[in-house]
């Protein structure tokens, strides 16, 4: 019976963080809309999304730092509370300026119940199926970056911006009452002080822990980033086919969730040290299969799941290096992750602009060969001291 509850415990925390991902990347797809609705440009319109990220990086670690001690699931109704008000409001404003502010806001609150999603999902099973738990809390990420832009799309384009945008608080509204309901009170009975919590970055092994997800994530995004317009003017797709590859490449992103739960659960390190080569090798492969069609739809596929797990490998490197601080090991984990994908995509563009958009793979071997490096010095500092990869 505990195990049916703890596995529903996850299937809400899953779906609440969809709504949450679903809020911050759902309106790349009606970007024109807003951007029509509010006569701005379309690049104005973009900092809906780009002020959006610059909040979940700022407080990556030290909003759940100082959640860590209150009951979570307060927390996480707090948390929820806040999506559902300030996606009403951006629903029913008419200003600009409060769009933006409003999604800021919340922004803000993000890091706080993603990173209390891993930690709760993890700590409802034993040890040793802690990374199958967590890998279907990052279902729940892959869902809401992949299927919220279409989604939304869809219903803004057969009814109106608002209804799009009450989406949004539609999902988080289902999750609070869900929540409410069904979640118990989970108070935090062993607390750590906020001291003891920043301790974890005089480790050495947390700062290597941090280079090797920046380095990945860097790999993945600053290619992924530029995946559309490689398709495009490589492949000489079109922006149907286009469309496809793109919603093959998130489905694949949870198969790789998947397999990432069962590969980390087993031989953990082999998982992470193999990584960087898999996707090196499917780099390269792109390189040279880029104008064919055929081939490039299998790189894609591969490409999402490896990226699917390689998501999961992020979490378990920076959380499996602090497991006495599990909260702002995560929040550490969001920040990572969001600086990789704003380091990767900068590299790599400035890169296309040097050399070309065919070479942008090398920008990702690069990356991949930084994490390498660096999960191979967190490794021989795991045999020197004997502490847990």
């Amino acid at each position: 019976m505990k195990v049916e509850r703890s596995h529903w415990h996850i299937f809400i925390l899953m779906i609440g963080v969809f709504g949450i991902l679903n809020t911050e990347m759902g309106v790349i797809g009606i970007l024109p809309l807003i951007a029509d609705h509010f006569q701005v440009s379309i690049a104005e319109a973009g900092m809906v999304v780009s002020l959006f990220a610059l909040a979940v990086a700022i407080s990556g670690p030290t909003m759940p730092l100082l959640f860590s001690r209150v009951n979570r699931k307060t927390t996480m109704l707090l948390v929820l509370g806040v999506f559902i008000a300030c996606n009403l409001v951006s629903a029913w404003t008419t200003s600009f300026t409060i769009l933006l502010i409003a999604r800021v806001i919340s922004a803000f609150f993000h890091p706080i119940y993603v990173s209390m999603a891993f930690t709760v999902a993890a700590a409802s099973v034993g040890k040793e199926e802690a990374p199958k738990a967590v890998s279907k809390i990052f279902i729940g990420v892959s869902a809401g970056m992949v299927l919220g832009v279409p989604v939304t799309s869809v219903i803004a384009a057969s009814t109106s911006l608002e209804i799009a945008m009450l989406f949004f608080a539609a999902v988080n509204a289902v999750v609070f009452i869900a929540t409410m309901l069904f979640i118990p009170s989970m108070p935090v009975r062993e607390t750590l002080s906020y001291r003891a919590q920043i301790s974890i970055l005089k480790k050495s092994m947390i700062w290597l822990s941090i280079a090797a997800v920046i380095f990945m994530n860097g790999a993945v995004f600053g290619v992924y980033s530029y995946l559309a317009e490689y398709l495009e003017t490589i492949t000489k797709m079109s922006w149907n086919t286009i469309s496809l590859m793109l919603l093959i490449y998130g489905a694949a992103n949870m198969i790789g969730n998947v397999a990432a739960g069962k590969l980390l659960t087993q031989h953990a390190y082999r998982t992470v040290a193999a990584f960087p080569l898999a996707l090196g090798a499917v780099f390269i492969i792109l390189f040279f299969v880029g104008p064919f069609a055929v081939p490039m739809g299998l790189i894609v596929l591969l490409w999402g799941i490896l990226a699917g797990i390689g998501a999961n490998i992020n979490q378990y490197w920076i959380t499996s290096a602090a497991p006495e601080a599990p909260e702002f090991a995560n929040g550490i984990f969001l920040t990572s992750a969001n600086l990789g994908t704003t380091v990767g995509a900068t590299v790599c563009g400035l890169l296309i602009s040097s050399i070309g958009l065919q070479y942008v793979v090398l920008g990702g071997i690069v990356f991949l060969i930084c994490s390498t490096v660096s999960i191979f010095l967190r490794s021989s500092m795991h045999k020197s001291t004997e502490q847990p990869l």
